[in-house]
């Protein structure tokens, strides 16, 4: 049996080399480095991979930390050389659906009245703003809360207008598109028509935007959020000005969208412009959901991901922690623009049930994994002679091998069918990934995997109350540990600490559980470690979001762990915070935007101090804003001057910090 680490896909691979850990594999921080990089390119015009291929980044990040900052950013920085200017209308991100039944649980969950269907364009984000009627700023995406001017290159774009034949005054929010056919014939050498639209919207001369079409799909009126009642009236609107919109189409079944998403996305390349699924929408209109991030009211219907066909020519078993998880090495074949040799296979289950043996034609996907998968046996093609030669060819060939014991331990593995995995507790390739899980959660710098592998192999850790015990000298002398690394690691160990009870159970890895699933039980009342641990199966299985596997899984790791547990607080450095509602929420109901640079906190963990109070943090001065914190009440800057012409509370950072302990 061969046992490896899954590759990641070939978009990895040129970070590879220069990973810390030298085991071409992305740390969570490289990985939230490379996903800013490409958002970076996009939104600069430089792009360079495809949507799916971003898409996989994207949901690896999720995956590995839900509550990343770099999730919750939208496009990137204004490009220096352009003058910048605040949003009316915030530019967040869409939720998205990948496939049919992520589509149908977030309209169950809505039981909207009526969904409002469009095309999903895929161009380049642009927000018109009128005074009076007349246009006085084009500004680009940048990051979702203010970017670039670039009106006057606006003003020679396709469907864009000057003058607007009422006296109003808001925003209108489209995208600036190019044509296949104007790609194809003057701008070919560019990657594709979405790059090569990104790129001219921001050329200092203005050379070539009369070769880009605006489409417009939204709109607001200055300080009046109820200015459309529905989305129908609003793209009435905006056509009776003189804007192009989107096709739209008006359903009221669920099963009239899919219908549609399977329909448009059979005909999509007969279209004159690039899309890449729906949008869809409440009919009606909710100002307040489309200033969030991420509205709620509105999701992004992926189309159905490419497929290909390929032959299976070996199977390896990954290993991380407890689990192996069988991964295909398939005949290399293109698919979302990358080339693709290895397929996650999931679990013995799968295997069984296709049928699976070396040499069988399989069909592989890419539906938001990190690798992409084999969905199914591809469907034999050619005559019944051909077919019975290949049935009497493949019952010649292997099987496959699934291994029955542990490479670290020896201990006989255990074939839930769902899951393969060592059963042993005290397997050290177990305790090594808890060590390296706890180190993430708790986001302990300077512990990297290379002195927890060294630690680990002379002993010196075995549990995570281990970690405790560490002392700077003894640090110093391992391999590129100094006097001042040694120091660092031990500070940050001993940072005294409350976390989220969800954290502090993530962090003792539980097999795939992680900080969301255990924030469905705190939520659901389960709020203590003792309330947790008296939990029965059922019991947490009852809970949205959880059920029996994962309910069994949490009661079994609670107690599997509760030795390690109880050991790492009775070292009395780090605590479970209380429950909120033992806590008290000092800043439920208040709402604070910031602008210019903080000093003692960074804008994320001020944001998260915040939410973390009860209170809630904002993009943009608005009307009911309870503060605006700068550490320059003078400046001249646009929110600064919002927030005094709305009457908004202007504070510095340590009024701030002084609100936020004001009851702890």
């Amino acid at each position: 049996m061969k046992s490896s680490t899954a590759e990641l896909p070939e978009l990895f691979k040129e970070h590879q080399d220069s990973s810390p850990s030298g085991e071409g594999t992305l740390s969570t921080e490289e990985l939230e480095a490379l996903i800013k990089k490409h958002q970076d390119a996009y939104y600069s015009g430089e792009g360079n991979v495809s949507d799916e291929e971003f898409d996989q980044l994207w949901d690896e990040l999720k995956r590995r930390n839900p509550d990343s900052p770099i999730l919750g950013k939208v496009g990137a920085e204004a490009t220096d050389g352009f003058p910048k200017a605040p949003h009316i209308i915030p530019m967040g991100s869409q939720e998205k659906a990948a496939n049919e039944a992520e589509f149908r649980a977030w309209a169950e969950k809505l039981k909207l009245e009526a969904f409002v269907v469009q095309h999903k364009l895929d161009g380049a984000s642009l927000e018109l703003q009128y005074e009076d009627g007349a246009l006085v700023r084009a500004i680009t995406r940048g990051d979702g809360a203010a970017g670039d001017v670039i009106t006057a290159n606006a003003l020679h774009m396709n469907g864009v207008l000057a003058k607007l034949p009422v006296a109003w005054s808001g925003g209108v929010r489209g995208e600036v598109l190019m044509f296949h056919e104007v790609w194809r014939s003057k701008y070919a050498d560019k990657a594709n028509c979405r790059n090569a639209a990104n790129g001219l919207m921001r050329r200092k001369d203005g050379a070539g935007s009369e070769d880009l079409t605006f489409i417009c799909y939204d709109g607001a009126k200055t300080d009046d959020g109820g200015f459309f009642k529905t989305e129908l009236d609003k793209l009435a609107w905006l056509e009776e000005c003189g804007f192009s919109t989107p096709p739209t189409r008006t359903f009221t079944a669920i099963d009239e969208v899919v219908a549609y998403r399977a329909e448009t996305s059979e005909r999509r390349a007969d279209l004159s412009y690039d899309i890449d699924g729906l949008v869809v929408k409440d009919l009606a209109t909710d100002p307040e959901d489309l200033k969030k991030a991420r509205p709620e009211r509105q999701i992004a219907f992926k189309f159905v991901p490419e497929e290909a066909i390929s032959t299976l020519r070996a199977v390896e078993w990954s290993e991380s922690g407890a689990t192996y998880t069988p991964i295909g090495i398939v005949d290399p074949v293109r698919l979302a623009g990358t080339t693709v040799q290895r397929a996650n296979l999931n679990n013995p289950d799968v295997i069984r049930a296709m049928g699976l043996r070396i040499g069988s034609k399989v069909v592989i996907v890419k539906r938001g994994e990190i690798i992409p998968k084999i969905e199914r046996l591809a469907a034999e093609q050619g005559s019944a002679e051909e077919f019975e030669k290949r049935i009497e060819k493949l019952a010649q060939s292997e099987d496959i091998p699934i291994p029955d014991t542990c490479s670290s331990c020896g201990t006989a593995l255990v074939d839930g069918g769902s899951r393969l995995y060592c059963p042993n507790p005290h397997c050290p390739k177990r305790i090594f990934h808890r060590l390296l899980k706890w180190a993430s959660v708790l986001d302990i710098r300077e512990l990297g995997e290379k002195l927890l592998r060294q630690l680990f192999d002379k002993r010196r850790l075995r549990a995570i109350a281990d970690l405790y015990t560490l002392k700077a000298e003894e640090l110093a002398d391992y391999e590129r540990m100094g006097e001042l690394s040694s120091t660092k690691v031990v500070r940050n160990l001993l940072v005294k600490r409350q976390i989220p009870l969800a954290a502090f159970i993530a962090g003792f890895d539980l097999e795939g559980i992680g900080e969301t699933i255990m924030e469905y039980a705190t939520q659901a009342g389960f709020d203590t470690l003792e309330k947790l641990r008296a939990a029965t199966q059922e019991e947490l299985s009852a809970i949205f979001g959880l059920g029996k596997v994962t309910a069994g899984t949490i009661v079994e790791g609670l107690r599997e762990t509760a030795a390690d547990m109880d050991a790492t607080l009775a070292a009395g450095v780090v605590g479970i915070a209380p429950p909120q509602d033992a806590r008290g929420l000092p800043l439920k109901g208040k709402s604070f935007c910031w602008t210019g640079e903080l000093v003692k906190l960074k804008r994320s963990e001020a944001e998260a101090k915040v939410k973390a109070a009860g209170g809630s943090a904002k993009s943009a001065v608005v009307k009911g804003l309870s503060y605006l914190v700068t550490n320059n009440k003078e400046s001249g800057s646009a929110k600064n001057k919002k927030a005094r012409e709305l009457g908004i509370p202007i504070i510095n950072e340590d009024e701030f910090l002084l609100l936020l302990n004001q009851d702890a």
